[in-house]
């Protein structure tokens, strides 16, 4: 990897993330705990917002990459993007549910968010891999525990709540198959 980007804090220069060759970032990477692990590879064009929330959580993407404006990737766990995937504008990825399914586990989220005592181990996590020459669409949603297979296709608004066969194109919520991807296509 290429240049390391810094964030200088109070105290000390705190690494943010580790970025490749000829890599531009025009979004923002939001780290909410200094274990957390942001590696973009070379080539990419970053315009989103990755977030990674848990000492554990670690966002990957390969190289020529592209991220669309208004796009979040919400990590608790893992979010892998390989290479030579295109993210439209204002997709959402999360790899969690962000809460607990339960409600008196819940009430009190605001207030521990607020001191920086937010329990992560109360949620559903599972991570999340896209893998190469997919293409996601312009607001799509793409939940946790889902592998969106090579060059795959989701179209644009879809809701992707179950893992995508390669070489397949995915409409609609929750999404589901519309046709394979020939041959001559790929």
């Amino acid at each position: 990897m290429g240049l390391l980007m810094q964030l200088v804090g109070k105290f000390a220069p705190r690494l943010i993330a580790d970025v490749g060759r000829n890599t531009n970032i025009v979004g923002r990477i939001e780290r909410r705990s200094r274990y957390s692990k942001v590696i973009i590879g070379d080539n990419c064009l970053m315009a989103g917002t990755l977030v990674v929330e848990t000492d554990d959580s670690t966002i990957r993407i390969g190289d020529n990459v592209f991220v669309g404006g208004g796009t979040l990737f919400d990590c608790a766990d893992t979010i892998t993007v390989e290479d030579d995937v295109l993210i439209s504008y204002q997709v959402l990825i999360m790899d969690s549910d962000n809460h607990s399914t339960r409600a008196s586990e819940r009430t009190e989220d605001l207030v521990r968010w607020r001191d920086g005592q937010y329990d992560w181990s109360k949620v559903n996590r599972a991570g999340i891999r896209i893998c190469s020459k997919a293409w996601i669409g312009a607001r799509a949603i793409i939940t946790k525990g889902v592998n969106i297979g090579e060059g795959a296709i989701v179209a644009s608004g879809s809701v992707v709540t179950r893992s995508v066969p390669s070489y397949t194109i995915v409409a609609g919520n929750p999404a589901t198959i519309i046709r394979e991807i020939g041959e001559e296509e790929r």
